[in-house]
């Protein structure tokens, strides 16, 4: 198996943790602890560098799309789903529903919610515009207050950090 790194970015809403390996970004995960452990160092991987990179770009609101190699280890529903999450634009929204109807199989509603908590490749995977069919925001890994934060800013509302 190959080497495991890790690089943390701080983001306005918390740090991210980028783990992965010379080939691919494996995870990318809002931290318990809100400070930089692992900082970029020659020996960082240049995907995990990639990632930084594109993450602070995201953030600044000049991202929208990411390019560096990742990894998703899961089911083949799970990766239909994520797959699936793939395909909302950036600055918009879609539902449990929708997910299910869009992979075939629009009664495994709560399957998709359970993939979607799964999700391991944070805003890349981009988990955070699944909101209820109502329109009311569900649960996200990253809190609430996080989901609400990501989706103000990729409609570009300011929103000061917290």
């Amino acid at each position: 198996m190959s080497k495991l790194f890790q690089v943390d970015y701080r983001t306005p809403i918390g740090v991210l943790e980028i783990v992965g390996t010379d080939e691919a970004v494996h995870s990318i995960l809002f931290a318990e602890q809100g400070v930089v452990v692992h900082s970029l160092t020659e020996e960082t991987p240049t995907v995990l560098k990639e990632c930084y990179v594109q993450m602070d770009e995201y953030f600044k609101g000049e991202q929208r799309e990411f390019s560096f190699p990742s990894i998703s280890v899961g089911t083949e529903f799970q990766k239909n789903v994520w797959n699936a999450l793939t395909t909302i634009p950036y600055g918009e929204t879609g539902s449990y529903k929708d997910i299910a109807i869009s992979i075939g199989n629009e009664k495994a509603i709560r399957a998709v919610g359970s993939a979607n908590g799964k999700n391991k490749l944070s805003i890349v995977v981009p988990c955070h515009r699944i909101i209820g069919s109502d329109g009311k925001l569900t649960g996200y890994a990253g809190g609430l207050w996080r989901k609400e934060w990501l989706l103000a800013h990729e409609k570009g509302i300011t929103r000061l950090p917290i």
